[in-house]
């Protein structure tokens, strides 16, 4: 390729990275927003709503799962689809949705009023169905981060695989370093306007769309065109989950994410047993994990990924993230009163969070250079797909672990045996190297 017709093809990869990086950015700008206002919404329609007992727990439980739920279903639907029909009309949608549904998600909150004044039965009723759809057309919307990985696989070689897929970490991190942040300023200098955050983040999606129309080109190269197959193909989710080293990174990667999900569902639990009469500090510790994720995966990785295999990133990742939960279940024993309780919460939380964000972009670099180039958007969906499922059922078993005793060990410790099995999988997952040769998934 002469130097003229290089220019244009970095180029337009150049552009094609730059968007899938604001997509991810947006897509958890908006789930950082809403999560820590869920709980706090909820507290205030459900009462009103005639919703009480154990249906309040399955209501939250459902407001908060119902994203990842529709991820679970999407996710390898449209990687199925842009494998077929490219990755920039896919991204298009997934934005489109983005402005729509968070749009609705800000409206819905609009209906609750300043909060001076109760909410009315009915209204009550209105305002969680309407969220329940926001949240749910999100998680559509936001499945097409495979569509995401499936671009970073598209624009870089397997040398760089790993490095690009850490691109989507870092936006993943100052997403949800920033949703939290901009959450927390809402509250404290809008409290009367609770429909900011979901508008804020509508409007920051259209501006991602308008950027994407205008700079995103198509990735998908014509000479891996995939076979046309049904939109909900079970033959390809047991062709990726069969393949030997493929499968068993996609199993990896769900148990890690099971125990990580875990800890995230649990912390804002964990948060008001540290800080009982400080509930604004909820906020910052959501935005502190999303900080040290983003400089793990922006700067650390990145450069220790050049020098060092994924696996043995992988490994030391399920290390560091076996560390912080061990710490957090230190912390959850220890005396209420123990100042240096603390201290031992923040590096336990960095150490969890180090060695999350050293696993995610190691797993999916290794799942994308090990399939067959036609069907990226399809393995890495049904990755994402796996992904999505294991946060659902996280956070949901973190939180009946939580409450079945009162020094809330068992979530910490449950995750850290899971990652134990983790360690013992990676064993079967070595290195490819002059006598090992990639193992593509076979086409279906």
């Amino acid at each position: 390729m002469t130097e003229t017709s290089a220019n244009p093809a970095r180029s337009a990869s150049r552009a094609a990275l730059l968007t899938v990086f604001l997509v991810v950015f947006i897509d958890l700008l908006g789930f950082g927003i809403v999560l820590p206002l869920l709980p706090r919404y909820a507290d205030r329609l459900l009462e009103p709503a005639g919703i009480t007992g154990q249906l309040s727990g399955w209501v939250i439980g459902g407001l908060l799962s119902v994203f990842s739920l529709m991820q679970f279903i999407f996710a390898p639907i449209w990687g199925r689809i842009s494998d077929r029909v490219g990755r920039r009309p896919i991204l298009l949608i997934g934005l489109v949705g983005s402005v729509v549904f968070y749009a609705l998600f800000g409206y819905a909150s609009s209906l609750m009023g300043s909060g001076s004044e109760p909410v009315s039965a009915d209204t009550a009723k209105l305002i969680l169905w309407l969220m329940f759809v926001a949240r749910a057309g999100a998680g559509v919307a936001g499945a097409t981060i495979s569509t995401a990985q499936a671009v970073i696989a598209d624009c870089t070689p397997k040398e760089k695989r790993a490095h690009g897929m850490a691109l989507i970490g870092a936006a993943f991190g100052i997403g949800f370093t920033f949703g939290p942040l901009l959450a927390g300023l809402a509250m404290i200098f809008l409290p009367g306007h609770p429909e900011f955050a979901g508008y804020a983040a509508s409007t920051l999606s259209l501006l991602a769309l308008i950027l994407a129309i205008a700079k995103m080109p198509e990735t998908r190269r014509e000479d891996s065109l995939s076979p046309r197959r049904n939109w909900l193909d079970v033959r390809g989710l047991f062709s990726t989950l069969q393949t030997p080293t493929v499968g068993r990174l996609v199993t990896t990667f769900f148990l890690a994410t099971f125990g990580f999900a875990g800890f995230e569902g649990t912390l804002a639990l964990l948060n008001q047993e540290i800080y009982p009469k400080n509930d604004e500090i909820n906020y910052w510790i959501f935005a502190y994990v999303g900080f040290v994720l983003m400089l793990t995966q922006g700067f650390l990785y990145r450069k220790l990924v050049k020098k060092h295999h994924e696996v043995r990133l992988m490994r030391v990742g399920v290390g560091f993230m076996f560390l912080g939960l061990v710490g957090l279940a230190a912390v959850a024993m220890a005396d209420q009163e123990m100042q240096l309780r603390k201290l031992m919460y923040f590096i336990a939380l960095a150490l969890g969070v180090v060695g999350f964000a050293f696993l995610t972009p190691s797993a999916q670099a290794l799942i994308s250079k090990r399939s067959d180039p036609s069907r990226q958007g399809e393995v890495l969906g049904v990755n994402q797909s796996f992904s999505a499922l294991a946060r659902i059922l996280g956070p949901l078993t973190g939180v009946v672990l939580f409450k079945l005793e009162s020094s809330h060990v068992l979530p910490y410790t449950a995750s850290a045996v899971m990652l134990a099995i983790v360690m013992i999988l990676l064993i079967g997952v070595g290195p490819t190297g002059a006598n090992k040769k990639e193992e593509p998934v076979p086409t279906v």
